[in-house]
């Protein structure tokens, strides 16, 4: 990985960060993205010090907002001609339904339109530095979950983790799609499954949603070391350099539902994404 870009989302905290670790210890060049600024400040301290040498900076914005998904991407895109990996990995889950400036239900927007919005907006420089990979950070989550295109917003019903789980459906099924787009590009796109991961994810939520989730990290998570596993080696292994479309997870290719291999599906989503967007695809 010495000498190549790994733009990295959710990259301040979790398996991002120890991904961003990982990619940095092999020599790569970390073009990170979060929310928080002091979190972003730490990470990078932290980076140099365990790394002495690595090269990093971290470009902020709200990836639930498609004005900042789209000027994040912009800005990166502006500074960095040659991409050669994007880890789409920011998400949350949220225990109540919250609605965007854009009219969209949060979880939809941060988990499945930033992966989008971005990967759009960078695969020009991501198709500069072929061989490029996209990796994505899905979930077993998906499991027994369909898309309702007549609903995507949740505005119908509401149950946080059901709405977070299609959220991760809506994640394979782009990946999906964005490999077959990308065939022959040289530019290959997979997503996995991380295991359930000991993070801080689920913590902005409250009541019984928090209590239950931290009760499951503490007798069922794994580490966020071993979580990142299968992001590192999507993004650096020769093993997968010519794979495209896969779901992974322990680093070998895992079979999701047959929700998520329904091609129609995929289309469609991308489809919607395009027009929610403002994007059209090249």
């Amino acid at each position: 990985m010495k000498g190549k870009v790994c733009v990295i989302t959710g990259a301040t905290s979790g398996i991002g960060l120890v991904a961003a670790e990982r990619l940095a210890a092999l020599g790569a060049r970390l073009v990170l993205v979060g929310r928080d600024e002091r979190r972003g400040k730490e990470t990078l301290a932290n980076l140099r010090a365990k790394v002495p040498g690595v090269e990093a900076r971290v470009f902020y914005g709200d990836l639930s907002r498609l004005s900042e998904m789209k000027r994040v991407g912009a800005e990166i895109a502006a500074s960095e001609p040659r991409i050669d990996v994007l880890v789409n990995n920011a998400g949350a889950m949220f225990t109540t339904r919250q609605v965007t400036e854009d009219g969209l239900e949060r979880t939809f927007a941060l988990n499945h339109m930033a992966y989008f919005v971005l990967s759009q907006t960078l695969l020009p420089n991501l198709k500069a530095a072929a061989p490029s990979r996209v990796v994505s950070t899905a979930s077993d989550a998906h499991r027994g979950q369909q898309l309702d295109f007549s609903d995507l917003q949740a505005a119908k019903s509401y149950r946080g983790f059901a709405v977070y789980g299609r959220s991760k459906l809506a994640n394979i099924l782009f990946t999906r799609e964005l490999a077959r787009r990308l065939a022959g590009s040289g530019v290959t796109a997979n997503c996995l499954h991380p295991g359930f991961v000991a993070t801080r994810f689920g913590d902005n939520n409250g009541g019984l949603m928090r209590t239950g989730i931290s009760l499951a990290k503490l007798i069922a998570a794994v580490k966020p070391e071993t979580g990142a596993e299968t992001i590192v080696y999507l993004a650096s292994s020769p093993e997968v350099a010519d794979t495209s479309g896969l779901y992974f997870y322990k680093c070998r290719p895992g079979t999701p539902t047959a929700a998520a291999q329904d091609d129609g599906a995929a289309r469609r989503l991308w489809e919607v994404s395009e027009n929610i967007a403002g994007l059209v695809s090249a």
